[in-house]
Parts: structure tokens; C-alpha cells; sequence
């Protein structure tokens, strides 16, 4: 009888199936941005299906902390999985992330994401820069412009005095040397500082405008062909937690991240801009920066560029990394 016991006590639990591994992620975009819930929303529900519910991701439905910490946050294990903008660490430890930043990238959010996890991902090593994490993506999102509501700039000198919002990094340095004043703060304290005149301007995307509610307080956006500047995101998970999944379902999850999720947060990018752009209709005035201010943005973005390649050491080619970018995505600059 007891041996019966035994087995049938065996048999109970090998029918039993294990709990899953619930990873936890804090969110600091909107519930409803365009991003978390085509992106990262997806991303979660495949997580399980992939690993056979052995794995679980839980979105938070409130960050865990401020959006400039998630790095840390993830790095230190205060939350499994975070994502967030490279610049918004305002030291300099994601030096070479900058290739992703710069004018004139690309205006394809997939192209840009792809060539970014490729390049970065790749011969520049970004599981360098986020050491104590496992990366599971890496992405920019479509052109960026300037917004503003005081005047529409026609000439490099109506740049002069502006104070604009910039999310940090490259595109805080190309604003302030074209003259105006850079203020850096997060994408969800824009709407605040924008509509009490606190700032004239933003540096965001199309789908910011909408995302973040800031139509009714922009009259003017300008674009050029690739973008004037770009933001570059990471996506991590803490390296002990993903060291304490099993193999097959490390190797799952990393089947549906990488590039495989610069391909679908590209989509999602590109397609919050078609829509974003169909709400706003002529709302607010969408124009191309004349040549005069091209030329400008082309020369302080040379010396911009120059710069960050040099800083990068040896063993590093900061140049040749760009010019292989702009080939991915099918940008010339002349």
C-alpha cells in the first residue's frame, strides 16, 4: 500500500504542471500609448506562447520608478524588465548609442530600428554599455522634428531664443549650438511645461503630438528628409533573471526579440505616425525646412558627428558605423 501511495503521489505531480516564471515590467509610457500596446503588449502575450506558459510577463500599470531610472532599475533588479531612452541617463555610459541619434537617418521607423540593432547590436557593441542586463531590443522610432508655437523658422536665425523641450543627447547639443535654449525633461512632463509656457517648443515625433495631447499647443513642426534628430531606446531584462530561465525558453524569447522586435516597434512607430498625422490634419502648420536652415542643421550635425566619433576610442569607427546606417536606410547626405 505504501509503495501504491508513493507512486500514485508521483504520477499526481509529474501531471501537475509548474508554476510559471512571472517577470515583471515597469512601464512609464501611457497604458495607451501606441508603443505599449502594439509593441510591448504583443511582445508579452508571445513571451507565453512561445515558452509554453512557462513564462509570463506582467506590464505594470504604473512605472516603478522615474523614466530616467529604468536602466538602473532593470540592472539592479528592482524591476525584471524596463525599457527607455539612452539620453535620458545624462551620464555618459551609453556613449556609443549616439550613432542612433543624429540628423538625417532615415524616415522608416523599421529601417532605422533594424539598422540600429544590427550596427549598435553589433560591431559596436551595445551588450557592452548595458552590463549587468540581457538586451532584448534595441529601436529608434520615425523622423523627428521641431514643434514649436512662436513662429515658424525660415531662416537658421529664428532658431535664436527658443526654448525647447529635448529628451537629452545629441539632439540637446544640435539645438543650443543653432541657438536656442535646450531644456531636457521627460516625455510625459511636456504637456505641462508646453501649455503653461514654460517651454515654446518640443523636439518629438508626429505620434508624440497626439500621444501626449500636444496639438492644441503647436502651430508649427518642421521636418527634414531623415529626420532632424532620432531617440534610441533599449530594451532590457536583468541578467540574473534571464540567467535563471531555462535554455530552451532563453532561446525562445530571444527568437522573438532582437530584430524581430525592431521589426514590430518599427511598425508600431510608423504606423501611430500615419494615424497621428490624420488626426492632426491642418492643424498645426507641417512644413520642410527651407535650405538655408538644412544647411545649417547639415553643418552643425558634421562637426556633431565628428566629435562623437572621435570620442568613441580605438577599436571603435564612429564614421564608418554612420555611413553604414545611412546605407541601411537609404539616406544621402550631401
Amino acid at each position: 500500500m505504501k509503495s501504491l501511495k508513493l507512486a500514485l503521489a508521483g504520477l499526481l505531480l509529474s501531471a501537475t504542471p509548474l508554476a510559471a516564471e512571472e517577470l515583471i515590467m515597469s512601464s512609464w509610457l501611457p497604458p495607451k500609448h501606441p508603443i505599449v500596446v502594439n509593441a510591448f503588449e504583443p511582445w508579452a502575450k508571445e513571451v507565453e506562447k512561445v515558452t509554453d506558459g512557462r513564462v509570463t510577463v506582467r506590464i505594470m500599470g504604473k512605472p516603478l520608478g522615474s523614466p530616467p531610472a529604468h536602466f538602473d532599475m532593470a540592472r539592479d533588479g528592482i524591476a525584471d524588465i524596463t525599457y527607455g531612452l539612452h539620453s535620458f541617463t545624462e551620464d555618459d555610459r551609453f556613449q556609443r548609442a549616439r550613432l542612433g541619434q543624429f540628423s538625417f537617418l532615415g524616415d522608416d521607423a523599421i529601417a532605422n530600428s533594424k539598422a540600429y540593432w544590427k550596427i549598435y547590436g553589433g560591431e559596436l557593441d551595445a551588450a557592452g554599455e548595458h552590463e549587468g542586463t540581457h538586451l532584448l531590443g534595441l529601436f529608434m522610432h520615425g523622423p523627428g522634428l521641431l514643434h514649436n508655437n512662436v513662429r515658424k523658422i525660415e531662416k537658421p536665425e529664428d532658431m535664436q531664443g527658443l526654448k525647447i523641450r529635448v529628451p537629452g543627447g545629441y539632439v540637446g547639443d544640435l539645438v543650443s549650438a543653432l541657438g536656442a535654449t535646450p531644456l531636457f525633461m521627460s516625455s510625459t512632463e511636456v504637456y505641462e511645461k508646453l501649455s503653461r509656457g514654460v517651454i515654446d517648443g518640443v523636439a518629438f515625433t508626429y505620434e508624440a503630438m497626439t500621444a501626449f495631447n500636444l496639438v492644441d499647443y503647436i502651430k508649427y513642426s518642421m521636418t527634414v528628409p531623415g529626420g532632424i534628430y532620432n531617440t534610441t531606446w533599449f530594451f532590457v531584462i536583468n541578467e540574473d533573471k534571464w540567467n535563471s530561465l531555462s535554455e530552451e525558453d532563453r532561446a525562445a524569447i530571444d527568437a522573438i526579440s532582437g530584430e524581430a522586435f525592431a521589426e514590430r516597434v518599427g511598425q508600431a512607430w510608423n504606423d501611430a505616425d500615419i494615424a497621428a498625422k490624420k488626426k492632426i490634419g491642418d492643424k498645426v502648420d507641417f512644413y520642410q525646412a527651407s535650405p538655408a536652415v538644412v544647411s545649417a542643421l547639415r553643418g552643425v550635425a558634421s562637426k556633431l558627428e565628428q566629435s562623437w566619433s572621435d570620442s568613441l576610442g580605438d577599436g571603435y569607427d564612429g564614421a564608418a558605423a554612420l555611413a553604414e546606417f545611412r546605407g541601411m536606410t537609404g539616406v544621402e547626405v550631401k
